[in-house]
């Protein structure tokens, strides 16, 4: 499938950029990257006529945008003029071939993927692996909801889990996933390509990682509710921090208990578990 990247310029670039990604995440937005002007968005030229940015007028900033149709075949190169290694403090580094080894942190992550949206959302990258260092996962039944490049369901096993499953709509990703379980030692975890039709097909998971976007989650938070155990947890994020409260009541309207939530930015991650 073919992108489109709209690229925004704003003044002043915050906080009206923030506000700006918030609003048009609804769109369908599926990535984000700032930078000192504003951001570049992405998403699938199949979703465009749904953008309607004539509605958005603002009295504190203004925006620009200009669009570009990117085929899937350039993401590679896009991916290695942008993407930066991910850093979690001394705990990880998730990096590509290309980048130097870090000797200074506990573990690495390497992988190359097929098409790049992993830059935009570098925080609630960091913001996973971080707080999946403070969860047990020894011997843990684990759903990597939505895994991409499948770096989740990777630190998943790292970190002691029995069983890692990766879920995934796109095939591109799927594929990709499978490459990087394999080349970072783990090609015992399970990557499948589909939605909440393949979840359902799936028995009971321990812990439900799921990394997307605040219109997805709150569709699925209903089955996460079936394929999770009793006492299991449930990691969101992939949303923004005015978004946290609409999807604490979505989560807890289906049967779990809100526990905690940590930002980076104007990026949101929380934890949940299953009463």
């Amino acid at each position: 499938m073919d992108y489109t990247a709209y690229h925004f310029t704003v003044t002043p670039p915050q906080p009206g950029s923030e506000i700006l990604m918030a609003l048009i995440s609804d769109f369908g937005f599926e990535s984000f990257d700032s930078n000192k002007t504003g951001f570049s968005a992405y998403i699938q030229e199949a979703f465009i006529d749904k953008v309607d940015l004539e509605e958005f007028k603002f009295d504190d900033f203004s925006f620009t945008y200009q669009i570009e149709k990117i085929p899937l075949v350039n993401w590679n190169s896009e991916w290695e003029k942008n993407f930066e290694p991910v850093l979690v403090e001394n705990l990880l580094c998730i990096r590509a071939p290309f980048h130097p080894k870090n000797t200074l942190v506990k573990h690495e992550i390497v992988i190359m993927p097929k098409m790049s949206f992993g830059t935009g959302h570098h925080q609630t990258t960091r913001l996973m692996c971080r707080q999946m260092f403070e969860t047990n996962f020894k011997n843990k039944k684990v759903l990597d909801m939505g895994c991409g490049t499948g770096i989740l369901a990777i630190l998943a096993k790292m970190l002691g889990a029995k069983e890692a499953t990766g879920i995934d709509i796109d095939a591109w990703s799927v594929e990709n996933a499978v490459e990087n379980c394999a080349s970072n030692g783990f090609p015992e975890i399970s990557i499948k390509k589909g939605d909440l039709a393949e979840l359902m097909n799936e028995s009971p998971f321990d812990i439900i990682l799921a990394n997307i976007n605040k219109n997805i989650l709150k569709a699925q938070i209903p089955v996460y509710a079936q394929k999770l155990n009793e006492n299991g947890i449930l990691f969101l994020s992939g949303f923004f921090t005015t978004d946290l409260d609409e999807l604490k009541v979505t989560s807890e309207q289906n049967g779990f208990s809100f526990f905690s939530s940590k930002n980076e930015a104007e990026w949101a991650m929380m934890i949940l578990s299953k009463n």
